[in-house]
């Protein structure tokens, strides 16, 4: 034993390498467990659904089916009315099981549950699903992406990454900004101001990095920095693990105004010179203002160097009037409700372990 210890930092690595290997296994076993579940809902929902077309079985078969198969898998849970009506429509949904086996297998049950309920097009289905997976998304993010319509905004902030940019990088910087930005997470009044704005983002750091998306760390705020003397604040800075670039944010609480491209772009050059490392990418320039005008936007754009986005925000006392005080509609609480009697019916979740959980 004392033998063993003299060893120490060495058997200190080799216990660690082993709890990794470990660990890496039961995340492996779990992703198989989880496919493979998913696929037997797959099948099930298929051969419900077949039979009903075939042969004119009505939905009580499922009411049937579902006391039938409880009774002979007594220790299996997931085998509900609710849960067979998810597995028909899963199976409904994605007729091809090469597609279940490649990307709807991957996520957990209750994520593709809420696809089900939340997302009737098929292409912007399939876009969850791929992102889910590509960033590990709980199914609290999964519907905190729905709800801000990510599918629907990816790529849509006015920018100059095209002429500023390699297309690689422009390709990926534009896919990571979006338009608008929802800031419902904060309680601000009409008149507050553009320091009010920082400290609330601030102080919700968490919803503010969710918001923005995976890929930002956040580096500070008032960031200073000195440039022939003279002193600057930069709003917020970020660095962002994808691009492998920093990222200055200027908010604005107003229209945005072609001066505002000129002051953006003396602190990205002054980042460039002073932190950017030559492993670094160059460094983007994010303004996010209150409103905008695409025409203003792409004239103030047009001839600067520096790679630069503009991007509008909402907060929860400037949404548009139809959405002020809306209530979840019918298929929110449906869904709600199915999966909530799936669980208290099953006695358990049989959601599998959320693989790299975004929070």
């Amino acid at each position: 034993m004392a033998e063993l210890f003299k060893g120490g930092s060495e058997y200190e690595r080799f216990l660690r390498d082993l709890k990794e290997r470990i660990r890496s296994a039961q995340v492996r076993a779990a992703v198989s467990v989880n496919r493979e579940l998913v696929l037997l809902y797959w099948h099930i929902g298929r051969e419900i659904l077949v039979r009903q077309q075939q042969q004119g079985w009505g939905a009580k078969v499922i009411t049937k089916l579902a006391k039938d198969l409880k009774a002979a898998f007594p220790e299996m849970k997931g085998l509900s009315r609710t849960n067979l009506l998810y597995m028909r429509a899963f199976a409904e949904a994605y007729p091809d099981e090469q597609i279940v086996q490649q990307s709807a297998g991957q996520i957990p049950w209750f994520h593709n549950c809420t696809l089900l309920d939340r997302v009737k097009d098929p292409d912007a289905r399939m876009w969850y699903v791929e992102q889910t997976i590509k960033r590990g998304w709980s199914r609290a993010t999964l519907i905190h992406q729905i709800d801000r319509g990510s599918y629907q905004h990816q790529g849509e902030a006015l920018t100059n990454f095209k002429a500023t940019l390699s297309q690689s990088q422009s390709d990926l910087a534009q896919q990571v900004l979006r338009d608008p930005y929802n800031f419902d997470f904060l309680n601000l009044g009409k008149q507050a101001q553009e320091r009010d704005l920082e400290n609330a983002l601030v102080s919700h750091i968490r919803e503010f990095l969710l918001e923005l998306g995976m890929g930002f760390a956040f580096i500070g705020s008032q960031f200073p920095i000195q440039v022939s003397g003279k002193d600057f604040r930069i709003d917020l800075l970020f660095y962002h693990f994808r691009l492998h670039c920093f990222v200055v944010v200027d908010l604005k609480t107003v229209e945005f105004t072609p001066e505002f491209s000129g002051k953006m772009n003396f602190y990205v050059s002054a980042i460039d010179e002073i932190l950017r490392s030559p492993q670094d990418n160059p460094t983007i320039g994010i303004i996010l203002c209150k409103t905008q005008d695409k025409t203003i936007v792409e004239y103030a754009l047009r001839d600067v160097n520096k790679p630069i986005g503009v991007s509008t925000y909402l907060l929860r006392d400037v949404l548009p009037e139809t959405l002020q005080g809306e209530l979840p509609t019918i298929e929110e609480l449906e869904t709600q409700l199915n999966i909530l009697n799936v669980e208290i019916e099953d006695g358990i979740n049989v959601e599998v372990e959320e693989l790299g959980d975004s929070e």
